[in-house]
């Protein structure tokens, strides 16, 4: 601690001040929102006074109008003040003999410049060793006043006041205590709570620290909670006492008195005995908690004390008679030590931070200050060295920037520092006319894997496929984690194009190599967008978009490859942005939109079974949209939720008028999103659609993918339970395309399963795999009494393959496209008197 310096460097300059006719709810309001402990009462600029939390307690919450007394009146004054230059140890000394907490400071004229409390003192009076070295029980208060949780809160602030206690301990319940403290009080004071029993005001959980924890811990609690008090328990979980930063403070102000009484005492019998004060001083510095280094002027040492010998590992005797050059680390050059005593010839001293190296040889780093201590006649007699080990310190800071600019999973630059080092690099090729790329990184079906096999799985496979990411870049590139699995790559001084089409092949062949994890093997792929700088863009935002864009063209285009941006990418971008808005607006209106309706026909006997409805929509420009990008597009919009409510309403409502016509409907399936299933109201609100248009049981089923129900098994059976229970059947679709474990389906209460296109499609052919996954569903959905569909028959070939397989329905083009609800009634459905009004 430097005693000389100023207090102005230390105090509190946000200070919060009122006029005296403020009623005291708005000023303790105003301390509240600030979190101040005290407020100054200002007349034309100047203090008359102060009201402090340690003032709450005198206010009478019995009284529902006290808070509007005026602040004047129950101010303290006159306010104890210190001028800006009072040094730090004249201020230390007023503190204890006055046994204040705060002092006004002023400036020349009188007018406020700032706040000083005992916190400010105690965080600049280097108590940090105290509190390393003492146990909490040193410093607490050996008696916590308990307060009943009925009592009121009159009669809890007036119990504090009279104990002059700023915190006591509510026992809101046998089982439960909480904490009152002097900030609750002004909290109240601000927003009036009634003369309420304090167990419905007091603060909970009650925090707590063990008796026998080291003083450091209880300050770093408080910290951390950002409380101000701490309860104390013994071995058996006990409340013993309390402790705050006011307790701390008292500790270590008692301890450095006691230390002090010590010294001085001991100097005192050093005097008696030989009148020699060298001892002292030796006892003093052999006792501090920095090391001291004493040389000649010839820097070499003469004196180190134990600090010394702790911090570097030397005993006095391996360095006396040798120069500080022994502790050198090596890292710094001629040059550093010839400005240092450059610095000490002018100035006296030199101050700053220096690598050195321990007797073990680890390397450490100091916060050094080194003395000219001269004699009288102005000759440098001696140098005085002082440091701390400041390592720790640095290595929390470099973890704290790590943590602003890098990514945790995968230790890869984060997408702010990659940002950073983008627009240096555009700087960059910008004075060198040369180019550099943007590569964006996004892998393909990584969510299946993660979905399936879990995070721990999930995040390793990211970091298998950041270093294979990695280890294909050249030095300078530099690779970046955006999050979940997508990676920005910058490429910087490029010369051709070529390069980075080279770098890409390279990148999407690294990540497409097997990943073994645990024993399971995946293939995992990635799809590539790469823009040029300047061809694409000439700013960081833009070249990312670029990127972005190029890659999901990539995706589009089949995956696992890469894609160059170009306009037309952009052109393809607006186009997407305009359907979407014609999208939204048609699902708003019902304009353009209508519902087609395709067969599903039983395989053995041929008759019509049922009918699965699919969304079409008319755009005025570009014409019928099918379903299959309908579907997607509302996703990418946001409007799928819209444009399914929707679609639910349109189908039952043709349903009602085939029933109400001469027609009789066949049951017909809707289509659920994921985003639809896994609304709350979705079974409520699906059954009052059914109660309004009168509709018969059975009539209306649904159809998920699978995917749908791997996240939350448990739930979405609890769903489809209730979908199950409005009569309906329950069809998982694409079956045999996710990763859902094949137990799920003895819970899940599902009636059918739809077999995938892509498997029924293959059987005409010599794939004899599909066959093979074909006959295993048929075998499965057997066993456990489901029907099977084979979606997607478009050929004779393939309807005859389906011959060997037990197969219940057929849905394809070869047996019915999907058709209007007009053209669906007139050629398939049959009449109430049995007649069919077409062929099919």
């Amino acid at each position: 601690m430097n005693h000389e310096l100023p207090i102005e460097r230390i105090m509190q300059t946000g200070l919060l001040t009122c006029e005296s006719d403020t009623p005291l709810c708005i000023a303790a309001r105003r301390m509240a929102d600030r979190q101040c402990s005290s407020i100054v009462v200002t007349r034309e600029g100047k203090a008359q006074g102060i009201w402090t939390e340690h003032d709450a307690l005198a206010v009478n919450f019995a009284d529902p109008q006290a808070g509007q007394t005026r602040i004047g009146e129950v101010m303290s004054q006159p306010v104890a003040c210190l001028h800006l230059d009072t040094p730090i140890s004249e201020a230390a000394l007023r503190f204890s003999a006055e046994g204040r907490r705060h002092f006004v400071v002023v400036d020349g004229a009188g007018l406020p410049k700032g706040i000083l409390s005992q916190t400010d003192m105690a965080m600049n009076q280097g108590i940090e060793p105290y509190l390393r070295l003492r146990e909490v029980r040193a410093a607490m208060r050996q008696r916590a006043l308990v307060l009943q949780g009925t009592q009121l809160l009159a009669e809890a602030a007036r119990s504090m006041r009279l104990s002059s206690c700023d915190a006591v301990v509510v026992k809101c319940s046998e089982q439960e205590l909480g904490i009152l403290t002097e900030r609750d009080m002004v909290r109240f004071v601000a927003h009036y709570p009634g003369n309420t029993p304090i167990a419905e005001l007091a603060s909970r959980p009650l925090l707590s620290v063990v008796h026998d924890e080291p003083l450091i811990t209880a300050r770093d609690r408080l910290l951390e909670q950002r409380v101000r008090h701490l309860a104390v328990l013994d071995e058996e979980g006990n409340v013993i006492g309390l402790i705050g930063f006011r307790d701390m403070l008292a500790g270590a102000e008692q301890h450095y008195m006691q230390d002090l009484r010590d010294a001085l005492e001991e100097r005192d019998r050093a005097l008696a005995r030989s009148h020699e004060n060298l001892q002292l001083a030796e006892r003093v510095i052999e006792s501090s908690l920095e090391g001291i280094i004493v040389t000649d002027p010839s820097n070499r040492i003469e004196f180190v004390n134990p600090a010394f010998s702790h911090m570097t590992g030397y005993a006095a005797e391996e360095v006396i008679g040798k120069t500080p050059e022994i502790l050198s680390s090596g890292r710094h050059d001629a040059a550093f030590y010839r400005q240092m005593w450059e610095a000490l010839k002018t100035n006296g001293y030199w101050r700053g931070e220096i690598w050195n190296r321990r007797k073990s040889g680890e390397l450490y780093l100091e916060l050094l200050t080194i003395t000219a201590i001269t004699g009288e006649n102005g000759e440098v007699t001696h140098y005085a060295a002082l440091f701390n080990d400041i390592t720790h310190i640095r290595e929390n800071e470099e973890r704290i920037r790590k943590l602003a600019y890098y990514d945790p999973l995968t230790a890869l630059p984060n997408r702010r520092l990659l940002e950073d080092r983008l627009q240096l690099a555009i700087r960059h090729a910008h004075r060198n006319k040369s180019r550099l790329a943007v590569v964006f990184v996004d892998l393909d079906h990584f969510k299946q894997i993660n979905d399936a096999m879990g995070h721990a799985v999930g995040d390793e496979l990211l970091v298998m496929v950041a270093d294979r990411l990695q280890s294909r870049l050249r030095e300078d590139d530099t690779l970046a984690r955006l999050g979940g699995d997508e990676f920005l790559i910058l490429l910087p001084d490029l010369e051709e194009v070529e390069e980075v089409t080279r770098v890409a092949r390279r990148l999407v062949d690294a990540v497409g190599e097997p990943c073994i994890i645990n024993g399971h093997e995946f293939s995992i792929g990635c799809s590539l967008g790469i823009s040029l700088y300047p061809d694409d863009a000439t700013n960081a935002e833009a070249l990312i978009h670029d990127a972005d864009v190029a890659m999901y063209r990539a995706k589009q285009e089949g995956r696992n490859a890469y894609r160059l941006y170009r306009t037309e990418m952009n052109i393809q971008d607006d186009r997407q942005r305009a359907l979407e808005a014609a999208l939204r607006d048609a699902v708003e209106s019902g304009e353009g939109l209508e519902v087609h309706f395709q067969p599903l026909f039983e395989r053995e006997s041929g008759a019509l079974h049922s009918a699965e409805a699919l969304m079409c929509w008319h755009h005025p420009v570009l014409g019928s949209i099918p379903p299959g990008e309908v579907i997607p597009l509302a996703e990418r919009a946001g409007l799928i939720v819209a444009l399914g409510d929707r679609m639910m309403r349109m189908v039952f409502a043709q349903l009602s008028e085939w029933c109400r016509a001469s027609a009789e409907p066949v049951p017909v399936s809707i289509n659920l999103s994921p985003r639809q299933f896994w609304q709350q109201d979705l079974t409520s609100k699906i059954a009052a659609m059914l109660a309004d248009h009168d509709l018969p049981t059975g009539l209306v089923g649904f159809e998920l993918s699978e995917s749908t129900l791997l996240d939350k098994p448990l739930q979405a059976a609890a769903v489809l339970q209730q979908l199950r229970d409005l009569g309906g059947e329950i069809t998982i679709d694409d079956f045999g395309t996710g990763y859902a474990s094949l137990s799920y389906l003895e819970e899940l209460p599902v009636t059918t399963l739809k077999i995938d296109r892509r498997f029924i499609q293959r059987l005409d052919g010599e794939q004899r795999g599909s066959a093979a996954i074909v006959a295993a569903v048929c075998g499965l959905a057997r066993e456990l009494g489901l029907r099977v569909v084979a979606v997607g028959v478009e050929t004779e070939a393939q309807q005859d393959a389906l011959l060997r397989h037990n197969m219940d329905l057929i849905q394809g083009f070869l047996t019915g496209r999907p058709v209007s609800a007009a053209r669906f009634a007139s050629r398939y459905l049959v009449s109430r008197q049995g007649e069919v009004t077409e062929e099919a």
